[in-house]
């Protein structure tokens, strides 16, 4: 599949839209609860790869999978922590606070990849993850003055695994590509659903889910997992590091924005505040990183 960059950039958009229905559709489930939600979106996440890798890369992708080396299978783990940690936390706190939670991944990634790989961090992007952290602070504290029960700061710190979980997925390719093994992402995630069904089936029972639930579970696997994985690794071909990072937070307002008229689920005052310095101090990052490349 080739494509020009405009239309790159309109297929990001719709990917970041697939992305993003993860919360409301979660939230129309009528059983379903916990790990039986992240074990049957998983299955589906994988059974739907089973078909579409096929498609896209031949039935030798089956093969190289096999015979990859260690990174591959370090990535699929690092997968499967995300999926988990991604629909575990949404059952336990708002869409608003996973998905801003989210956000704070690139300056992760970047703090990991100074200790574990060397890479040199610019002053601009110290300055964005100190602005972040305050961010991400904020909104935590006011969910510490709040939530007497402690279920929504548990929730957002369960979210926090994935952006964890994806800084050391990147650094492991980096990592990789240092060892003259190039990780195929598309595959890696097929290997992180099928751990991530294995490992949540146990924890899945007794199941509870509904044929309306299992419709539901089929759609995110299908149509909010799979494909756009499968798409973005066409798009990154086309753009640019920073055109992916921005256009990647558009998940975080469309998931928000669908939450609040899908489900009634309203963000807090702090969440908006937290979350607006957070996406500002990555766009800002991002923007100011691209001008000094061109």
């Amino acid at each position: 599949m080739k494509l020009t960059h405009s239309k790159a950039v309109a297929l990001m958009i719709a990917i970041t839209l697939m992305w993003s229905i993860a919360g409301v559709v979660t939230r129309q489930l009528e059983s379903a609860r916990s790990f039986e939600v992240t074990f049957w979106r998983s299955f589906f996440t994988l059974v739907s790869l089973l078909v579409i890798l096929p498609l896209f890369q031949g039935r030798a992708v089956f093969s190289r999978i096999r015979h990859a080396g260690r990174f591959l299978w370090v990535s699929g783990v690092c997968w499967s922590v995300m999926f988990t940690a991604f629909m575990v936390a949404l059952t336990m706190t708002t869409v608003a606070n996973v998905l801003v939670t989210m956000a704070a991944g690139p300056f992760i990634t970047a703090l990991l990849a100074w200790v574990f790989i060397g890479h040199r961090i610019p002053g601009r992007t110290w300055l964005a993850i100190a602005v972040a952290g305050i961010g991400i602070a904020w909104m935590h504290g006011a969910q510490v003055r709040i939530d007497a029960g402690g279920s929504q700061l548990a929730g957002t710190l369960v979210a926090l695994l994935v952006p964890l979980a994806a800084a050391v997925n990147w650094t492991v390719v980096q990592r990789s590509q240092a060892h003259g093994e190039k990780i195929d992402l598309v595959p890696a995630v097929l290997v992180g659903a099928a751990i991530s069904s294995l490992l949540t089936l146990p924890l899945a029972f007794p199941f509870a889910a509904t044929a309306h639930d299992l419709g539901l579970l089929a759609l995110l696997g299908l149509v909010q997992l799979a494909i756009p994985c499968a798409l973005s690794v066409v798009c990154a071909r086309v753009l640019k590091a920073p055109e992916m990072a921005l256009l990647a937070l558009l998940e975080i307002i469309f998931g928000i924005l669908l939450a609040w008229v899908g489900a009634g689920e309203v963000p807090g005052a702090s969440v908006l505040a937290g979350g607006a310095l957070v996406i500002g101090a990555l766009v800002v990052n991002e923007l100011m990183g691209w001008r000094r490349k061109t």
